[in-house]
């Protein structure tokens, strides 16, 4: 039994973390790119982005409780609820990326000020976010479309068309950033338009991979009552935590970047190194929501239980392994960028504070994004995540910035602290069997 499950986790987490550590290993290179044009770039994109992470973070909220409902109901056998779960699903993700779209296109100045108060950095985000708008009707689509493929056994395929994207998008933006080959050179604005045309080839093939593997979606929004009522219950405490725990990331940006340019330079230059370090283990969540959904979809809540701890140790483990990587070439990636030594020294040692901390946040993701959300009782979730966010981060980080004005290294520790918080209420509610639930 244990033999099996382990094939199926990582037939499951090994595409998923490929496909992870494929795109932030390209946001790396695209980054260098981008880096050669200076720290005010560099803070620049790292700007243009958090409305793009906001809408990322409850864009895949959408999609992962569509994970859950199809887990299950494959799990069940169950056609017709299928197609309904992707329908609702996909009408939802598509309005709130209209929305997105909208608000970032005409309202992305005001938006760029609330992280930065240098001017050169808020025009050029401007230009960033009116570009990369469109991405986000683009990838609602994908991530959709994608649900479909991971749960019926075929995960390895969006791995496929990422790794064609990906390589896309790189090419684009050494010729669009540095106007190679007679194009123009836009600087900032092209890694936007690089990452749209990617995105668009991303969504297509996508779609045409569901269609073909999993067969053409009937779109149906034909629920009754009850069914409505169900989803309703499991969509709005995760998409609304991770619209708060996403925008507390995003105060947490802020902070950095009133505290100045060159501590918002720093910690963008760690983003690409952490996203491949989460990236490695993100499939262990993917994995943890399918298949503790298939197992509680079919009424083994022994096997749902021992699973999902079995998975959090597997998290733990890689994650300890992984830290102590980060902690040896963190300072030859560092060396890469063309900024100033202090830049380099924030960095740096942002990166140790983030080895130190990094097991207890893949833990969280496994646990609080992977297992406890597969039974569908998600309002557990939302409240202690936003008690840590809103009740320990943020208030950690502003008095630790602007009362005691700590540099930016015991800030972003301090701030940290949330994630353990979120681990130990995890832990108790996983130990406690609540949220083993069935959907019906």
């Amino acid at each position: 039994m244990t033999k099996s499950f382990f094939k199926e986790t990582w037939a499951i987490a090994t595409p998923v973390a490929l496909q992870s550590m494929l795109q932030n290993s390209f946001s790396f290179v695209d980054q260098i790119m981008v880096g050669t044009l200076g720290a005010t770039s560099i803070a620049a994109v790292e700007v243009g982005t958090k409305p793009g992470f906001v809408f990322n973070f409850v864009a895949l909220s959408i999609a992962s409780v569509c994970s859950i409902m199809v887990s299950q109901y494959v799990g069940k056998q169950d056609e017709e609820a299928i197609d309904r779960s992707l329908s609702v699903s996909l009408l939802i993700s598509m309005l709130f990326a209209f929305v997105m779209c909208i608000a970032v296109f005409f309202f992305g100045r005001p938006i760029s000020s609330l992280f930065t108060k240098d001017q050169a950095v808020i025009t050029t985000s401007t230009l960033y976010l009116k570009v990369i708008a469109v991405l986000y009707l683009l990838d609602s689509l994908s991530n959709i479309f994608s649900v479909p493929l991971f749960c019926q056994n075929h995960a390895s395929i969006p791995l496929y068309i990422s790794l064609v994207t990906a390589v896309m998008n790189t090419f684009f933006n050494y010729v669009l950033i540095f106007g190679q080959f007679g194009a123009p050179r836009l600087g900032v604005a092209g890694a936007a338009l690089s990452s749209v045309i990617a995105g668009l080839v991303n969504a297509t093939l996508i779609i045409f991979a569901s269609y073909h593997y999993c067969g053409r979606l009937h779109f149906c929004l034909d629920l009754d009552h009850e069914g409505w009522k169900q989803y309703w219950i499991m969509l709005i405490p995760v998409a609304l935590g991770e619209l708060l725990w996403s925008i507390g990331q995003n105060v947490y940006t802020s902070i950095y970047g009133h505290m100045g340019t060159q501590e918002l330079a720093a910690m963008s230059l760690t983003g690409p190194l952490q996203g491949m370090m989460i990236g490695a283990l993100s499939g262990l969540s993917k994995a943890a929501g399918i298949l503790i959904g298939q197992r509680l979809g079919k009424k083994d809540m022994d096997a749902a239980y021992h699973d999902g701890f079995r998975l959090c140790l597997y998290g733990l483990v890689g994650s300890v392994l992984l830290s102590l990587i980060l902690a040896v070439i963190r300072n030859p990636y560092i060396s890469l960028y063309h900024v100033n030594a202090q830049v380099k020294l924030f960095a740096s040692e942002a990166l140790v504070v983030f080895a130190i901390l990094a097991p207890v946040k893949v833990v969280n993701m496994i646990l609080s994004g992977g297992v406890l959300k597969s039974g569908g009782l998600t309002r557990v979730i939302f409240v202690y995540d936003t008690i840590g966010t809103y009740g320990i981060g943020i208030p950690a980080g502003l008095i630790c910035a602007y009362v005691f004005h700590l540099s930016l290294v015991p800030v972003y520790f301090f701030l940290s602290l949330e994630e353990v918080f979120r681990l130990i209420v995890g832990m108790i509610f996983f130990k406690s069997k609540k949220w083993m639930v069935t959907i019906h």
